[in-house]
Order: structure tokens, then sequence, then C-alpha cells
């Protein structure tokens, strides 16, 4: 395996991370060994009883929220509801979430329904797009080439993309540890987008055509109905502002649950072989906190769980934590965890550093 991680930056993981090489001939056992830990504890077992008053309490919430739109009627007073809706849009997202990595009930139709309803129809996203993104970052979490987390966008992410860069795109990654948070404000609408123009071009990945249709259905009722609620009750200033206010603080919710998982810790070059074990662990990030941290993060501040058992039920991760913790340690395997502001601090440190070579050639802007 080569140990020539890129982009370490000023994480601390990222400094011992070439020790935690396992033995000849034990890599194929480690992973193995724990997750027979975690079976026989069980919590890998549904639970249904959680997720029946989560989703049932969500959708209620939900409903309250557009119940209150409605009533309150054309005042700016329907920037709170914006702001609101914006809370539980991030969390319908989180239960599609759950829903996509069959967390919540152990047919693969129940949770493919759930995640349709929720991600599709309630908020708009296209959930096929969604999943067959996220199962890509799943299987190879910050390794170049293969992750689509971190592939070349508006962020830079290593400083071979950086380095590329000229014109507007320089001047975008010298500055983007300070431009982050305000670019988060766009990944509603990026979200939206990105998911409607995969539906398009879906024709050539084998997607049924049924599939792709219903998908289509489901966002098409979504954007219908949102879009009349907005402007048939609210005037048309209004309802941009409530619009921009909604998405703006939806995209910056998303994105601040996201972006302490995987930002700033160690990535690998595109050939880097590692076993599933150290690829999950070294490259994610837990974040301290009690319950409300896990209401609030959706359970993906028990990103190293989540990451090394995709299918365990949210409720089920932190008990899982302190034996994942144990075993890491036990075999070697740094084991990163750190507070929520901590972590927004080592994910803007990491994109300064990456727009190093930027900073040393200021006339690549121009």
């Amino acid at each position: 395996m080569s140990t020539d991680f890129i982009n370490r930056g000023t994480d601390p993981t990222a400094q011992h991370a070439e020790t935690t090489k396992p033995p000849p001939g034990a890599r194929g056992s480690d992973y193995a060994a724990l997750s027979r830990e975690v079976k026989q504890r069980g919590l890998l077992k549904r639970r249904r009883g959680y997720y029946s008053v989560k989703v049932g309490a969500n959708l209620l919430l939900l409903a309250a929220g557009w119940t209150a739109f409605a009533l309150i009627g054309p005042s700016w007073w329907q920037l709170l509801t914006a702001a609101f809706l914006a809370v539980m849009f991030t969390q319908t997202g989180f239960i599609g979430h759950d829903a996509g990595h069959h967390q919540i009930a152990s047919s693969k139709r129940v949770n493919t329904l759930l995640g349709r309803v929720h991600v599709d129809l309630l908020i708009g996203l296209s959930y096929g797009w969604w999943i067959a993104k996220h199962n890509r970052h799943h299987s190879h979490p910050n390794h170049v080439g293969r992750d689509p987390d971190i592939a070349e966008g508006a962020i830079a992410f290593t400083e071979d993309h950086a380095r590329v860069r000229s014109g507007a795109y320089a001047w975008l990654a010298r500055h983007q540890a300070w431009l982050f948070f305000p670019m988060l404000l766009l990944e509603g609408f990026a979200l939206h987008v990105a998911g409607v123009q995969a539906l398009f071009d879906r024709t050539g990945t084998g997607t049924p055509r049924k599939t792709r249709l219903a998908e289509a259905g489901l966002l098409a009722a979504h954007l219908g109905g949102y879009l009349a609620a907005l402007f048939l009750v609210l005037s048309p200033l209004q309802a941009v502002v409530f619009l921009l206010v909604h998405q703006g603080l939806f995209g910056l919710y998303m994105g601040c649950s996201f972006a302490p998982n995987h930002k700033g810790m160690p990535m690998f070059a595109k050939d880097d072989k590692i076993d599933f074990l150290r690829r999950q662990v070294l490259t994610s990030r837990n974040i301290r906190g009690r319950r409300l941290t896990d209401f609030a993060l959706g359970g993906l501040n028990y990103q190293i769980e989540h990451h090394l058992f995709p299918s365990m039920p949210r409720p089920s991760l932190r008990h899982a934590q302190e034996l994942v913790r144990t075993y890491c340690a036990r075999h070697g395997i740094a084991y990163h965890e750190t507070g929520l502001l901590d972590s927004y601090g080592q994910v803007l440190r990491h994109l300064h550093d990456v727009a190093g070579p930027l900073r040393l050639r200021p006339e690549l802007e121009y």
C-alpha cells in the first residue's frame, strides 16, 4: 500500500496515519472481527419503534410549518416560517438518508418508498441520483478520482485541483476558506439542479424508464406545489425572498451537517490501496456531543461508525461508538473525534492550505 496520503493539512490524524498499517495477513480479519462483535450486541437490528416515532413526528412538524405558512398569509413574518421549513427540509433529508442506507425497514421496497417520498416529493431532490452518488462516496471516501464528494467543482479539495485553475476559478480557490460558508447558501439550489440534470441524463445508466418517470413525477409534483403555494399565498416579491431564504438556509444547514464528516481528513491518491476498515476510519471524523448534537446532525456526528456499518440504524450508532473506538485503539488505528466548532476550523484550514500553490502564483487569477 502506498502511504503517500495527500493534503494532510493540519489535521492531527494525518500525522500518524502512516503508523496505522496492519501487520501482514491481518487486513482481511480485522473488519470481520469487529463486525461479529457489532452483530453479537444486536446493533444492526432494525429499530421500528424509533423510526415510527421519528418519521411521524417529522411529518407532523413539516405539516405544521406549511399550515403556519397558509395561516400567516402575505406577511414578512413568513421569513421565520422559511427558516423553520429549512430546518424541517434538512431533517426530512436525514430520514431519506437513513432510508437510502436501509436503516429503517428490512424490506428494500419499503426503504425505497420512504426515500422517494421524503427526498423526491417532500424536499424536491432526486433520490435516485443521490443514492448513486452517495454509494460511490461510501465505497471510496476521500479517495481522489473515486469519491464524487471531492471531485473537481466550485471547491478545490486537493492541491492538484487548485494548481491547474486559472482566472475566476483560481480567485475562487484562493479565497475558498473565506467563501466556504457563504457558498453553502447555494448548496440547496445546486442539489436541485444536479438531481434534475442527472434524471435527464440517466437514459444510458440502466435505470428503468418506469423508475425515471415515477421520480420525475414526484419532483414535478413537489416543484409545482411548492411554487404554487409561494406565489398564491405571498406577493411576488415576498415569494421570491421566501424562496431565497428557505433554500439558502436549507443548503447551509445541509452543508454544515455534511462538511465536518471528511473534509480536512487524510486523503488517498488514486492508486493507493488500503483495507476497508482503515479506509473508512482514517478518512472520517466524529463530532462530540449529546442527544441535541445527534438530532441536529441527523446521526452523522457518528461518521466513523456510520461508514463502517452504513445499514446500522441511527439510534444504535452511539451505542457502537465505544466498541469501535476501543477496537481501533487495540489495533493502532487513528480514531478522530472533535467538537463541532473545531471540526469547522479543521475544514477551513484544509481549504486554506489546498490553495497554497495559488497564493504563490497570483498571476493565475488574471
